[in-house]
């Protein structure tokens, strides 16, 4: 199993798009509906992301960028014209201050239009939250050179229609998402979290590997060396140093992850859950839940429960 592959499973774009919206200058944009992850992808032109706090961050053509919510951010030709240019309010509700050019107007003033892709991202759930907390609040990607055929086609795709259209949109967002992620934890400025690294270590990584493949078993810090071809005492030392915990307070952390996920999103029982993550009985499992979360599994369900969205929000529009 591919953990990154995994850990994002259930990550989701609303079915909110700013899709191909043609901005002539000053224009600027403001995002402020609370999503965990925006995507911007500039199909043509640029601009910069202005967050709440911090620097201005250039996005050029061919670079894609995430910004962290739930603080809201602008995104504009030039963050001087954050004052006299028209905003937009809203990820899902665009409403664009300055007049949007015709599309056949395009061509004639080619160097002065930006063609912005944005999607929002909300991650509820607790998997893909172990990966992506440790996100910048805005991070920028290069893209690759002669990337200007997947612009134009990415172009087509949001502006086209047709059955399943926003199903398609959907999935390239998502897919856009992924990659720019990977390329992201791929880069030397970005730090991703210990076992993420650990992952590739000769002798981590296969008890690593082990936990997240069958978080079921009755795993000890002897039987996850044998399975790294280790010592005890050798796995144990160096499974601390990379990730920061050793290995049975990682195992117990990795299945209060998967536990909580399951009491949110299934209509398992408390017993069914602490099966699926490895404890024989409903007791055990729900003492080891409420001394890592601070809540029983019942009151855990509850609480989710009452702030749970559908996968998919429904476009506005």
């Amino acid at each position: 199993m591919d953990v990154f592959d995994e850990l994002l499973r259930g990550v989701r774009g609303k079915g909110a798009v700013f899709g191909r919206s043609v901005l002539s200058p000053p224009w600027s944009l403001h995002c402020s509906d609370g999503a965990y992850m925006t995507l911007l992808l500039p199909l043509r032109g640029a601009g910069w992301i202005v967050p709440e706090t911090g620097e201005p961050r250039h996005v050029a053509l061919g670079e894609a960028a995430i910004v962290r919510g739930p603080a809201p951010f602008s995104f504009t030709d030039e963050p001087a014209n954050l004052t006299r240019a028209g905003r937009a309010v809203g990820v899902r509700e665009v409403h664009w201050g300055n007049e949007r050019l015709d599309v056949d107007q395009r061509e004639q003033e080619l160097n002065n239009l930006t063609v912005l892709l944005a999607a929002s991202f909300d991650v509820q759930t607790q998997m893909p939250q172990r990966l992506l907390s440790g996100l910048p609040p805005v991070l920028v990607v290069p893209g690759e050179t002669g990337c200007a055929s997947l612009h134009e086609y990415l172009e087509g795709r949001i502006s086209g229609s047709g059955p399943g259209h926003q199903i398609v949109v959907d999935r390239l967002l998502d897919w856009l998402l992924v990659c720019t992620l990977r390329d992201w934890f791929d880069r030397p400025e970005a730090h991703p979290p210990g076992w993420y690294l650990a992952l590739g270590d000769d002798v981590v990584g296969p008890a690593l590997r082990a936990i997240h493949d069958h978080p079921e078993r009755p795993w000890t810090t002897a039987q996850l060396a044998a399975r790294a071809g280790t010592s005890r005492t050798t796995l144990a030392k160096r499974f601390t140093e990379l990730v920061g915990d050793g290995p049975a307070a990682y195992l117990t952390e990795w299945r209060m992850t998967l536990a909580a996920d399951l009491l949110r999103s299934t209509g398992l029982t408390v017993a069914a859950v602490a099966r699926r993550v490895g404890y024989a009985d409903a007791f055990g499992f729900s003492t080891a839940f409420k001394r890592l979360r601070g809540v029983s599994p019942n009151a855990y369900r509850r609480e989710t429960a009452a702030t749970a969205e559908p996968d998919r929000a429904t476009p506005a529009g």
